[in-house]
């Protein structure tokens, strides 16, 4: 017997509309079904954003800084769409050296409470305003140009499903999980009697495809030992 020697499966948007109406013990009969389904996955997809960190939508930007500027773009391409930031560091360059220092994140309340938001230094911490049009600020000011450069990995928004044969922005190990939650959200508004059961299973398939979406570091546990006496 033969394998297909074949790795690329991919369902596009009409596709998961149909396994999921299938769920739901339907069929996709009306444009206005999935004209609703579309909707529905559009929801889902926001949804998971809310819902953890989605690796595979992190992407890395950066902003040179200016001196006396304190506030900038996260995204100035405006193509990644961000929604968050997850961490920053500032390089400063001198030279050909650059040197990489992790910066502290500040809360809003934290940052309105800093007194002269105008002191000029290296920049060490920052606050990201969540606006529609998401902003990192600095403190310190930067007290020159061109010689820093903060670097950011933005939490970005996935592409909208718009037309039914679009495939998704999405990992295979996550496709079992779309279709539970499309099926999900679909329940609600056309078969409420499966709703709880397929609630349950998307809640499932979305555990099991983050616990392999999670990073991987080694950690090293020390006891404190120090209120012993050895001697």
């Amino acid at each position: 017997m033969a394998t297909s020697d074949s790795k690329n499966f991919e369902l596009d948007v009409v596709e998961y509309i149909e396994e999921a109406f299938e769920r739901c013990g339907l069929e996709l009969r009306t444009a206005y079904d999935l004209k609703t389904a579309k909707r529905s996955l559009n929801l889902l997809l926001a949804e998971w954003s809310n819902r953890g960190l989605n690796q595979w939508t992190i992407a890395s930007s950066t902003a040179s800084m200016v001196d006396g500027t304190a506030t900038y773009n996260i995204d100035d391409t405006n193509t990644t769409a961000p929604i968050d930031v997850l961490d920053v560091f500032i390089r400063e360059t001198t030279g050909s050296t650059n040197s990489d220092i992790q910066m502290t994140r500040l809360s809003r309340s934290e940052y309105s409470a800093i007194p002269d938001k105008g002191t000029k230094a290296k920049p060490m911490q920052f606050f990201v305003d969540k606006a529609l049009t998401p902003t990192i600020t600095v403190y310190p000011t930067p007290d020159k140009s061109s010689t820093y450069t903060i670097h950011m990995n933005v939490l970005t928004r996935m592409d909208d499903a718009d037309s039914c044969y679009d495939t998704l922005e999405i990992p295979f190990r996550f496709y079992p999980c779309l279709a539970a939650g499309l099926a999900y959200y679909i329940s609600i508004k056309k078969s409420p009697d499966r709703t709880s059961f397929l609630k349950q299973l998307y809640d499932e398939e979305f555990l099991r495809a983050m616990s392999q979406d999670e990073d991987r570091a080694s950690v090293r546990i020390t006891p404190d030992v120090s209120s012993y006496n050895f001697s």
